[in-house]
């Protein structure tokens, strides 16, 4: 509502309808308070719901108190979302950065604004379930997000996740089938030092590389690639990258979780580079193994620990 008329005591009709059920959804006014007449009951509830969003103390809705009713009544899922100009507000912004932050990718401010870190972080849980990465909430991403709401509702955003260490991790190794595979000389390097730390710990690890592969993996063996950056997958599937070392285990989590929805579930892990601190390609190659099979085996027994 542009130039709008303030809505005040004593007004009646629709406007006045609608105020009272933005009202009444976000919890200041009851349903038997709908009635269409702006009185005593309406103003007050007003004046709480101002109080509570930091918007100047009043009785009546200018536009100021319109704009924050609006935003307010937002709910994710309600709006396609995108970075524009001006940017998008309200609190269906806020629930998708607070659902972002909680999976493990950070935007920023949690200030109910979808700014360009906004839309980086969506653009990596995009990839990072094998979503079109367009940086736009739409209805696939908004589906993706109810499908893991028991993964972020009512969780802090994650700045670090406590990782168990393989070495500890002797029956996780052997209750999870995985193939380990690359496609270039590093990645495979990669690949079969993950499978022989595996093995070195649990000699029952069903973590193996696909060079030592005696069959074919079937449907219930999860598929996991090795890539470099700029490496393309032959169909769209997860994509977890290894920046952000502290997160890389509860990013993994939701992408085997997404992962397992379609047949042969398949996931990528995306490197850096071939380097690692100058170190040399084996060295290198030794710290991304030992990194990444920690981070599987991390959000392997989460996995574990939510299916029971």
């Amino acid at each position: 509502m542009t130039c709008m008329n303030t809505i005040q005591r004593y007004d009646t009709g629709p406007a006045v309808e609608d105020v009272q059920q933005r009202l009444a959804a976000l919890g200041f006014l009851s349903e038997e308070g709908i009635d269409g007449v702006y009185g005593d009951v309406t103003a007050r509830a007003v004046c709480a719901f101002c109080e509570a969003q930091g918007v100047a103390p009043s009785d009546s809705v200018d536009e100021k108190v319109w704009s924050a009713l609006v935003d307010a009544s937002f709910c994710l899922g309600d709006r396609t979302l995108y970075l524009r100009m001006p940017y998008f507000h309200g609190h269906d912004v806020l629930e998708l950065q607070q659902a972002l932050g909680a999976l493990g990718f950070a935007c920023g401010a949690v200030d109910g604004i979808f700014g360009a870190y906004t839309e980086l972080a969506l653009r990596k849980f995009q990839l990072n379930l094998g979503l079109p990465s367009d940086g736009i909430a739409g209805a696939y991403t908004f589906a993706a997000l109810r499908n893991l709401h028991h993964s972020w509702e009512g969780k802090e955003a994650a700045h670090d996740t406590s990782h168990m260490g393989f070495a500890r991790a002797a029956d996780v190794l052997e209750h999870h089938a995985l193939c380990l595979f690359g496609t270039n000389e590093f990645t495979r390097s990669v690949a079969a030092r993950m499978s022989n730390l595996a093995l070195a710990t649990n000699p029952a690890s069903k973590i193996v590389s696909a060079n030592s592969l005696l069959v074919a993996p079937d449907d219930a063996m999860l598929l996991v690639h090795i890539v470099v950056p700029n490496e393309s997958e032959a169909r769209a599937v997860p994509r977890v990258t290894f920046e952000d070392e502290g997160t890389l285990a509860l990013r993994l989590e939701t992408a085997i979780e997404a992962a397992f929805r379609t047949k042969p579930p398949r996931v990528s892990l995306e490197l850096p580079g071939t380097v690692w601190e100058d170190a040399g390609a084996g060295r290198s190659a030794q710290h991304f193994a030992i990194t990444l099979l920690d981070a599987l085996c991390t959000a392997l027994l989460h996995r574990e620990e939510e299916t029971k």
